[in-house]
């Protein structure tokens, strides 16, 4: 089904013809009646402008802003009405309201495995409004909730090709915590795909939950520590050598020169100083003293 433009009509003259045709139908009907010799044709003329009227009722329509009502005639689609106002379409129609508005919808808190194989929770929001109404309509048998169960479908399959978090060598690939605009963007394309049916535009996707199942969420945590602080560890070895062969090289530049063993005994004490996670305790060596 594809949306097109029903035919309609100023409504406000409409009424005031159906109230016209009213008042005088029931005028005639009164008037036939309580003649001395009832009159036949006057209440039959009463009688169908009556009739008329109602008919012209059943053609008015209301239109709110940002609303839509989709025209069906004996079953059949003969189009939408979407400016608003009062107006007047074809008369014993049916007369589907459609929202127009933009919406949000809130997923439930999924839990689903990561690429890793990792129970994670995830939650997702998406901003969505009706861009065709006649599929929202008649293509899908409820475009709420279609859009509902597609959008917690698509969020589990997106979860599922990404890992909650990478590190080392596979840094340079996407995750769920590191690359949110990334997840967020894939997921956009893929309900777009899936809602386009029910006539549904997409208009954005964003995560608003990522945490780890609560059944390993201790264990990942002290992981994630074990590897900061052996990260941080190497920082500072790195730094450290740095540092002792720049005061090597400015001993050497200053013309005191070390044997072997007392220049891997000035590494080691540098070393130990730098690297150490508490502050050194220094020895002073007054020299030997002999008997």
């Amino acid at each position: 089904m594809n949306e097109k433009k029903a035919w309609y009509v100023n409504g406000y003259l409409a009424l005031l013809v159906a109230l016209i045709s009213l008042a005088a139908g029931i005028a005639l009907i009164i008037f036939g009646i309580n003649r001395s010799e009832v009159s036949a044709a006057l209440i039959v003329l009463g009688v169908v402008l009556v009739i008329l009227s109602v008919i012209a009722f059943s053609s008015l329509v209301i239109v709110h802003p940002n609303e839509a009502r989709v025209i069906t005639f004996f079953g059949t689609y003969i189009g939408t009405v979407s400016s608003s106002g009062l107006w007047m379409v074809l008369p014993l129609t049916d007369k589907q309201k459609i929202s127009l508005k933009v919406r949000n919808f809130n997923s439930q808190t999924l839990k689903v495995n990561d690429a890793d194989g990792n129970p994670i929770e995830i939650g997702a929001v998406v901003v969505f409004k009706v861009s065709d109404t006649a599929s929202a309509a008649f293509d899908v048998d409820d475009y709420e909730t279609f859009v509902e169960i597609q959008s917690e479908t698509a969020l589990r399959h997106i979860a599922a090709q990404y890992p909650y978090d990478v590190h080392g060598e596979d840094a340079a690939k996407h995750s769920l915590r590191g690359n949110a605009d990334e997840v967020g963007d894939e997921l956009k394309k893929e309900l777009q795909e899936r809602l386009s049916v029910a006539g549904v535009k997409v208009l954005e996707t964003r995560l608003t939950h990522l945490a780890y199942a609560p059944e390993i969420a201790s264990a990942m945590l002290q992981r994630q520590q074990a590897m900061a602080i052996v990260a941080a560890r190497q920082k500072i070895v790195e730094g450290a050598v740095g540092m002792v062969d720049a005061a090597l090289r400015q001993l050497i530049e200053s013309g005191i020169e070390l044997d072997e063993e007392r220049r891997a005994a000035m590494v080691n004490n540098l070393m130990v100083a730098i690297v150490s996670d508490r502050s050194a305790t220094p020895v002073i060596n007054a020299g030997t003293l002999y008997n």
